[in-house]
């Protein structure tokens, strides 16, 4: 199947380049009623299916809730604010940074990135999640060592979570970038599972993480990201952005929304979460800058990226 172009790249009156993908919404119910591209194939939602992860994590007995919560699901920064706090979460283990799996980074953020010595693991976008499952391990009794493996208790915990929350197995497990598994399955489950994490009864897992994740959307992401502007801006709205052009997003009433770029281009991602959330309803006045954001030449703006979704 080939994609259709949803986001263009327009640079001096020339579009330069075109942005495929697929894309999928469902009602409150899981049912689909838009789809468009290929959204049944497996995919690797990438960081998207944090969220998923943390209701296993919660699952598996660990007492996490608020702001560790939302690092715990989230692909922060390293801003000083999220390395601190995932030290605490490390210290409250009885663990260190030695203990996390995830390979030495430099932080996201560029201003922190120029202040950086070197990378390192605790600043590394995945450490919140790896420091919340080596903290499960400690909760439920499990060996720490080789936590990331897709054999140890802990990574067969975290897929049931998700095999439950998506309705379809596991197509393939793979390795992610920070070292964990990694899942694959439908665009069309993980709209379901976003979904069913808004709608979940109160003190359920399920809502415990979205209500975390909505609360905390800096520490779910970071100064001038997609998901901290997403929540922060659309109220009820649960987000998280996966590596290789991947989004889903959920409102607060259960309609639910998951994307991917062809091309593993993040870029168009935003873009079309905001044309997609304009199509639902909601108004999204003040996501202008993400709905068009600017293409620059010499410093200066010379054209913008424009979505070319729409729904016939």
């Amino acid at each position: 199947m080939t994609e259709p172009v949803l986001v263009e790249v327009e640079r001096s009156g020339l579009v330069e380049s075109t942005h495929r993908g697929s894309l999928v919404i469902t009602a409150p119910d899981g049912s689909v009623t838009y789809s468009t591209g290929d959204v049944t194939s497996p995919v690797f939602p990438r960081s998207s299916t944090k969220p998923l992860q943390g209701v296993g994590i919660l699952r598996a007995g660990l007492a996490y809730d608020g702001a560790d919560l939302a690092l715990a699901c989230g692909s922060h920064s390293g801003e000083p604010g999220h390395v601190e706090r995932v030290a605490a979460m490390l210290a409250a283990a009885g663990l260190d940074e030695s203990a996390l799996a995830c390979p030495p980074a430099y932080p996201l953020h560029e201003p922190t990135m120029h202040a950086a010595g070197e990378p390192l693991r605790v600043t590394m976008n995945c450490s919140g999640k790896h420091a919340a499952m080596l903290a499960t391990c400690v909760a439920a009794g499990w060996p720490t060592e080789g936590y990331e493996q897709p054999g140890h208790p802990l990574q067969k915990a975290l897929a049931e979570a998700v095999v439950e929350l998506t309705g379809e197995p596991i197509a393939t497990t793979g390795v992610d970038g920070c070292g964990a598994p990694l899942f694959a399955y439908s665009l069309t489950g993980l709209a379901r599972a976003f979904g069913r994490l808004v709608q979940a009864p109160q003190g359920s897992d399920e809502l415990r993480v979205a209500d975390a994740m909505r609360a905390h959307p800096w520490l779910v992401a970071g100064t001038d990201r997609e998901d901290t502007a997403l929540m922060g801006e659309v109220p009820g709205l649960l987000s998280k952005i996966g590596a290789e052009g991947v989004l889903a997003f959920a409102l607060a009433d259960g309609t639910a929304v998951a994307l991917k770029m062809s091309d593993g281009a993040k870029r168009g991602c935003a873009p079309l979460a905001v044309a997609v959330l304009a199509h639902l309803g909601v108004d999204v006045s003040e996501l202008a800058e993400l709905a068009n954001p600017a293409v620059l030449g010499g410093r200066r703006p010379v054209g913008r990226l424009r979505v070319s979704w729409r729904v016939p």
